[in-house]
């Protein structure tokens, strides 16, 4: 499974690729920020991450995308930013038919370090540890996208085949055929 790991922000939004399955080792394939500039109008900005979105797709064809939920902050000036970036990321996504999963911070936290509580410091490490990479990417944006789209292979594969499980429990049994 690839999946691509979004960080929404409007002035940095972070991107990560990571390809595996569960109980297999999970490799990074590329990691990234699509950037833009405080000094252009909001509209702007966001074609800007509309565009950067469309071009990390397009170029490493994910079977999932994996974006981290929107949720009140103490620093509300920021969370509007978060949430439009967000949502052009749930779109670009969503046009081209793609499975996407929504991740809480803390549920990113526990699925990569065990704890719903971790630091940054503590989650950063540990995806180091998990893709075997030489340093932390950085700046931390990206380390977190790689971090939704560790998540997202864990608990997504999991969830994947929990959710096929119970839809074959409910399908009607084959009838026999009698001669």
């Amino acid at each position: 499974m690839r999946v691509l790991g979004i960080d929404p922000g409007l002035t940095r939004c972070g991107v990560g690729v990571v390809d595996g399955s569960v109980g297999r080792p999970l490799t990074m394939v590329d990691v990234g920020v699509i950037r833009t500039s405080a000094s252009l109008p909001i509209a702007e900005r966001l074609v800007t991450i509309e565009r950067g979105l469309d071009a990390w797709i397009e170029e490493h064809r994910p079977d999932a995308v994996a974006v981290e939920r929107v949720f009140a902050r103490s620093d509300s000036s920021t969370i509007m930013g978060t949430a439009q970036a967000s949502g052009i990321a749930l779109v670009v996504a969503a046009r081209r038919g793609l499975p996407i999963a929504l991740h809480t911070p803390s549920e990113v936290k526990a699925a990569v370090s065990g704890n719903g509580r971790a630091d940054k410091a503590q989650v950063g490490a540990m995806v180091v540890r998990i893709l075997r990479l030489t340093e932390l990417p950085k700046p931390a944006d990206a380390a977190d996208a790689l971090a939704l789209a560790i998540t997202h292979v864990w608990r997504g594969g999991a969830q994947s085949r929990i959710d096929a499980a119970v839809a074959a429990t409910r399908r009607p049994p084959t009838p026999m055929r009698t001669r």
